[in-house]
């Protein structure tokens, strides 16, 4: 009761907080209605749903989602998600085949005219989104609800413990729940949850591969831009990245003229200020949207499309990951060590914290502080082609060793989806 009261009364800070953010990406001035369970599209009833609330927990879904289609290909899938960023991703990578709404608020009349509509078979959470209102609907419904990949954190833990009570309530109405590792599995126990509730099955982020037919692209792609020149390319860059990283390589093609950059921002309505400071710079560049293909004069190449960092990945020697440089916590470097390329990043990398730590253990991994370590870190791959790919292996050889939690939670999974024929 207490709950749905502060939901309510926070009502009005959301309005202003959707209008403040609609200055800079309209699109969520048009999800409204679908924010309070009122779905314009038609939703196939008896779906997979599947909600991911951020950008990096809808990349690491596609393979999940990509399984469950091979696998229960007449069974539709939903996938929800809060952001239009997470809505372009999950377009990007499936197109029209998977449907897109976006998840309510959690009102308990939100919730109840959203399940009404879209009545969903088997409902997979990613991570860390825990609705009570959502999964007490569910529970009434009969819904099976699974928590993939889950992880939680010693100081959200401490949190919920505060609510003890209420926790333990909403830990008894999840079906199950697929914690990344045993630290994880612990601290949900610790909550409230029962072992019959648990499975620690490792990490879905390892479980990406480069496809021969991406690997074939990005060959030819790197055949078209950069036959004879290195590439690297800084990902998923933030506010206060892009300068230093257009500083270091200023700095670096006094030595390494060819030296071709490809500058990719987190978010696409940072895309302008990207190309704003590559100008401002002085730089010779293209935008990535243009279709052009870089000359022997291109210095720098923005990233402005979406889906295609993965791709973008396999035309590069090595890479920086962003959100490491700035105090956001980083992101994922696994999609760069599938390619078996060295990884660079900042020391913030509190979200993939124990990813991190491991791979920089494994060899695959170089943390830069500054513009003199990135522009040395980078130096040195480029000279040594042999410490290069030292670091690359090592990056792919970790992946490749953590991988498997994809197969250890779809045979989880069977037992609440119609068996295949």
């Amino acid at each position: 009761m207490i709950y749905n009261i502060v939901v309510y009364l926070i009502q009005p800070l959301v309005w202003i907080r959707l209008l403040w953010r609609s200055r800079q990406a309209p699109a969520y001035r048009r999800s409204w209605p679908e924010r309070y369970g009122f779905c314009r599209d038609k939703v196939k009833p008896g779906c997979i749903m599947l909600h991911s609330v951020s950008v990096g927990e809808t990349l690491a879904a596609v393979p999940l989602v990509r399984a469950l289609r091979n696998r229960y290909p007449l069974l539709p899938i939903t996938v929800t998600t809060m952001t239009p960023t997470g809505l372009e991703r999950v377009q990007s990578a499936f197109g029209n085949d998977i449907h897109h709404v976006y998840l309510p608020y959690d009102l308990p009349g939100a919730m109840s005219r959203f399940l009404d509509r879209v009545t969903p078979k088997l409902v997979i959470i990613m991570e860390t989104e825990l609705w009570p209102n959502l999964i007490k609907a569910l529970h009434r419904r009969n819904i099976p609800l699974v928590v993939a990949n889950a992880r939680l954190s010693a100081r959200s833990s401490a949190g919920y413990k505060i609510f003890r009570r209420f926790v333990a309530d909403m830990m008894r109405r999840i079906t199950l729940i697929a914690a990344q590792n045993e630290e994880d599995g612990a601290r949900f126990l610790a909550i409230g949850l029962k072992k019959n509730q648990l499975a620690v099955i490792g990490n879905l982020k390892f479980d990406i591969s480069v496809t021969p037919d991406l690997a074939a692209k990005a060959l030819t792609m790197r055949h078209q831009w950069a036959a004879r020149r290195p590439v690297w390319i800084a990902t998923s860059t933030h506010e206060g990245e892009e300068k230093i990283l257009l500083q270091a390589h200023r700095q670096l093609i006094k030595n390494y003229p060819a030296l071709l950059f490809i500058l990719v921002p987190r978010h696409p309505e940072r895309f302008p200020a990207a190309e704003a400071m590559t100008i401002k710079a002085g730089f010779n560049y293209i935008m990535r949207s243009s279709g052009e293909i870089p000359t022997t004069s291109t210095q720098v190449v923005v990233g402005d499309t979406m889906g295609e960092l993965m791709l973008l990945y396999g035309i590069a020697d090595l890479a920086f990951v962003g959100g490491s440089l700035v105090a956001h916590g980083g992101h994922n470097p696994l999609e760069a060590a599938a390619h078996a390329i060295p990884v660079l990043m900042g020391p913030h990398t509190l979200n993939f914290q124990d990813i991190c730590s491991k791979l920089n253990k494994a060899g695959g991994l170089i943390t830069v502080t500054d513009v003199p370590s990135l522009v040395n870190a980078i130096s040195t791959m480029l000279t040594d082609e042999n410490n290069r790919l030292y670091y690359g292996y090592h990056a792919v050889e970790f992946l490749n060793k953590n991988q498997g939690a994809l197969h250890r939670l779809l045979s989880l999974l069977e037992p609440y989806l119609p068996q295949r024929s």
